[in-house]
Parts: structure tokens; C-alpha cells; sequence
């Protein structure tokens, strides 16, 4: 097979390491830089250049989009899917996932349960706002925030004004969500491929931090699933519509909820944590959906 990685960088852990993998399987593996990719639009005959030369005769793509590009990497994806290329994540699942509203509204669809959820552009009633979401502490998020970044614990009415202030000047929107104090400063995350989670870790947030995000300074830390958290973990990739997730939970006196599926996952921590080979995963995964595409 002739694959292409959609990446910013072949350096990257994820990267690198689905480059490993692929080239172990004897395919002939391409990195191209999204953000130097051009399209050109003509009927019967839709053209993805990089680097002003044509892309050809590719069978899959691998789709590693930065959330500062999203837009732009989910068209190059779409173009790709104009030529009927397969691809692990489509450009509509990219988007859906990327703005954390439009993913809880999705997984709240398909029945699968999520932290109490706030959203609106007027901010007159912050007394019903934070009622609703059951009162100090919350949590105030930006609907395209990652790796922790954009989101804030709320303990008292001055920090929350405070905090709405700024984020309106800079035209940021912002939902709020209920604090899931039982979690204790940690999440899960899933990671899942196809219709199975083949690796999952707990990450614990450092001292004094309420983010549990490895880039935040948490650790990670092996764990296994419960039944009923693996189920949540497959039925949310599928809510998304997505073949490779990292899906986020927490654990909670009424179950598992999930706060953020992710398209674009990355290997590093998550590998290193558990020991497991998920770029090879991915590999195989993207073997069985191109011979799918095929027949």
C-alpha cells in the first residue's frame, strides 16, 4: 500500500512511530505537511498538490491534524474523499470532534452521558448558570482548547466574572460544566480502534492540579477497564464516527463520563504507559478498511 500521514511533522512520536510500523509492513510511507498542500477544484478531476506537485495514486491517508489547523487539514481530508481515498478519520468527524459542544451534543444524542453542560451567549443569570451545574467549584472550558490548555476550576462568583470577562474580549466561547469531585484530579483514556479498546491509562493529576493532562504535568498510570467503561469508550468512537479515538472519562458515582473524544490522539503517553504497540494498531486497522473499500 502507498500511504500517506497528514502531519505538520515527521519528528513527531506519533508520527515517527506510525512510520515504524507501516514501513514494518513493507508499505510505501509519505509525511506531507498538510498546511503545503494547495487544491484545485474542476469537475471529475479534484487535485491535491503538495508543494505545488500533484499527489497520486494513494490508497490511504492518515489523517495527524493540529487543533490550530482544523479547518484547513479537514479540507485536504474532504479532497481526499472526493477521490474516494479511505481515510481513518473523515473531515466531518475531525470537525464534530474538535468543538467540545458539538461533541457532547453528539454523544448526548446517541444516549451516552457526560458532566452537566452549560452553553449560552449571555451571561446575565450566573446564579441559574452555576446552580444548574451544581453550584462552587466548576468548570469553565473553551469549546477548542487541548491538552488541558483553556480550561479553569471556578471556586467563587468574583473568579467566574473575571474569567467570562477575558475570555469574551478575546472572543472565545466558553461552556460550563459540572465539577466531578469523586475523579479525585483523574481521567481515563481509551484508546480505541475500530470497534475495540486496545490500551487504556489513568491519568492522575500532579499535586495541587485539577487537570489530569500529561502536558499539564500528570502521570499516567496502567489500569484496567471496567466492562461498562469500555462500552462507553466504543459506542462514543462510534457516536463520532470515527475509526482511531482517544476517548476521555471520568469516573464518577454514576458512572463512567465522557468528557472529549479525540481524533487525533497521540501515541506517546499512552504507548510509553502501557507497553502496547498502538501504531501497529493502526496499521492493521487501515489495511482492513482499504481491502473494505476495495471489495
Amino acid at each position: 500500500m502507498r500511504i500517506i500521514i497528514l502531519s505538520r511533522n515527521k519528528n513527531l512520536y506519533s508520527t515517527r512511530r506510525i512510520i515504524e510500523e507501516s514501513n514494518k509492513k513493507g508499505h510505501q510511507t509519505l509525511v506531507v505537511d498538510y498546511m503545503h498542500c494547495n487544491l484545485i477544484n474542476e469537475k471529475n478531476k479534484p487535485v491535491i498538490e503538495f508543494k505545488a506537485n500533484p499527489i497520486s495514486q494513494i490508497d490511504a491517508i492518515i489523517p495527524r491534524i493540529g487543533s490550530t489547523f482544523t479547518a484547513y487539514g479537514a479540507s485536504i481530508i474532504r479532497q481526499f474523499e472526493i477521490q474516494n481515498i479511505p481515510t481513518i478519520v473523515s473531515s466531518d468527524a475531525l470537525i464534530r470532534a474538535r468543538d467540545k459542544l458539538q461533541c457532547l451534543l453528539n454523544l448526548t444524542r446517541f444516549k451516552l452521558d457526560t458532566p452537566k453542560t452549560f452553553f449560552t451567549h449571555y451571561f446575565y443569570n450566573m446564579e441559574k448558570i452555576i446552580d444548574t451545574v451544581g453550584g462552587f467549584p466548576f468548570i469553565i472550558k473553551h469549546l477548542e482548547g487541548t491538552q488541558g490548555h483553556g480550561v479553569f476550576l471556578i471556586k467563587n462568583l468574583k473568579q467566574a466574572n473575571d474569567i467570562i470577562q477575558v475570555e469574551q474580549s478575546a472572543n472565545k466561547k466558553i461552556i460550563f460544566q459540572e465539577f466531578i469531585e469523586e475523579s479525585n484530579g483523574a481521567d481515563i483514556r481509551a484508546f480505541v480502534v475500530g470497534n475495540k479498546v486496545i490500551a487504556a491509562m489513568k491519568r492522575q493529576a500532579k499535586a495541587g492540579e485539577f487537570r489530569s493532562n500529561l502536558h499539564q504535568g500528570g502521570k499516567g498510570l496502567n489500569i484496567e477497564l471496567s466492562p461498562e467503561e469500555k462500552e462507553a469508550a466504543i459506542q462514543a468512537t462510534k457516536a463520532m464516527e470515527l475509526g482511531v479515538a482517544g476517548v476521555d472519562m471520568l469516573q464518577s458515582k454514576r458512572g463512567p463520563l465522557i468528557i472529549e473524544v479525540n481524533a487525533s490522539p497521540g501515541l506517546e503517553g499512552i504507548e510509553k504507559t502501557t507497553k502496547i504497540n498502538i501504531a501497529e494498531e493502526i496499521i492493521k486497522y487501515i489495511e482492513e478498511h482499504y481491502e473494505n473499500c476495495r471489495s
